[in-house]
């Protein structure tokens, strides 16, 4: 058996990166959070990339994972954090096990006191024995959405898509052409509008963001090039920025990641459009699903019941998402492997004090 590490900064290293990339691209458990270019993009904001490879013999890769490392304040050591990963066969517990061996071999190497994952796996009672009996166990925060909206992209025809949405989302997206918003694709040079967009949203709604340039960096490592993963779309009426977004598409599963927008002409319901102009993006480019990335984590019947009355945290966003149709899922979420006991512990303390994990990826 060979394990191979790869790294974002070396020339050599890369060059596995590339057969990486394309062993995500076509596995059904693939993500944008597992390729090299999200690794790159961590590495230039604090986090330290690394990753490793699983090739049972010469030529058969069967998985893997992204690792993103970071050290930790009060000296606590370095946490190594999968997002989306491993990437793997889950169906086969003999190769998820010896891929999760590997990966945590790589972190302890790497100097990690612990080794947190959030694979791609749906919250179930099989795959939560499969974590433990490799010796993971459940954690009690997520970094990435629990619960998500998948839209089903597999269909015969646009119209399709737009009969499976509620009523009132078609009527938005519909009233957004007629009252003259367009869409066009953005590109690097377009940032410094996007994110005045983004400022006007987190100030509306209470939430953090990355600073500029790091959505300056996304766009140059995943919209360029000969095969962009990523495209950020602006709405516009009469040359004014509205709404802007970013979505990712690797292998089969579109991911809107970051969404922004403006406090004008609000009521032309630009965003409707720009998630409309999204999923058509997607179908093109051979996505069967895309994922509105994040809801509020409770059952669907609570979901259901309540997003007429709340607007905390995540509320106002379901009532937006839910027009779009789809499925609601829910992940996993994230299990850790615990190197160092004493450490782990420290952590666990500092995160009750803090608030924080530390992980937000």
């Amino acid at each position: 058996m060979q394990s191979r590490q790869f790294s974002p900064r070396t020339r050599s290293q890369e060059a596995m990166g590339f057969e990486w990339d394309a062993f995500v691209r076509r596995h059904p458990h693939g993500h944008v959070l597992q390729t090299q270019a999200w690794g790159k993009l961590k590495s230039l904001h604090g986090w330290e990339a690394i990753g490793v490879s699983v090739y049972p013999s010469q030529h058969h890769l069967i998985g893997g994972a992204l690792i993103l490392m970071r050290r930790l304040p009060y000296g606590i050591g370095k946490i190594a954090y999968a997002p989306r990963g491993p990437v793997v066969n889950w169906d086969c517990e003999r190769e998820a096990h010896l891929v999760l061996r590997q990966v945590a071999e790589a972190a302890r190497t790497a100097g990690a006191f612990a080794l947190v994952i959030e694979p791609d796996l749906l919250d179930t009672a099989i795959d939560q024995a499969l974590l433990t009996r490799a010796g993971f166990q459940a954690v009690d925060f997520s970094v990435q959405p629990r619960r998500t909206i998948w839209v089903n992209l597999d269909v015969d025809e646009e119209i399709d898509l737009l009969a499976a949405m509620k009523p009132k989302t078609r009527y938005n997206i519909g009233l957004a052409r007629r009252r003259g918003v367009t869409v066009r694709v953005g590109s690097p040079e377009d940032v410094g509008t996007y994110y005045a967009m983004m400022r006007a949203t987190a100030e509306r709604d209470n939430f953090s963001i990355h600073p500029q340039a790091y959505y300056r960096d996304f766009l140059n490592l995943f919209a360029l090039g000969e095969r962009p993963m990523a495209r950020l779309l602006i709405a516009e009426y009469q040359g004014q920025p509205l709404a802007g977004i970013i979505v990712a598409a690797v292998g089969e599963r579109a991911t809107y990641l970051y969404g922004a927008s403006a406090n004008v002409h609000r009521e032309l319901m630009p965003t409707y459009l720009l998630q409309w102009e999204a999923m058509l993006w997607a179908r093109q480019m051979g996505c069967k699903t895309y994922d509105l990335w994040g809801v509020p984590d409770e059952d669907e019947d609570v979901l259901e019941a309540e997003f007429e009355q709340r607007s905390d945290g995540l509320w106002g966003v379901y009532r937006f998402k839910r027009g779009f149709g789809g499925q609601v899922v829910r992940h996993i979420g994230a299990w850790v492997h615990v190197i160092s006991p004493l450490r782990w512990r420290l952590f666990q303390l500092a995160r009750t004090v803090r608030k924080t994990t530390g992980l937000a990826a």
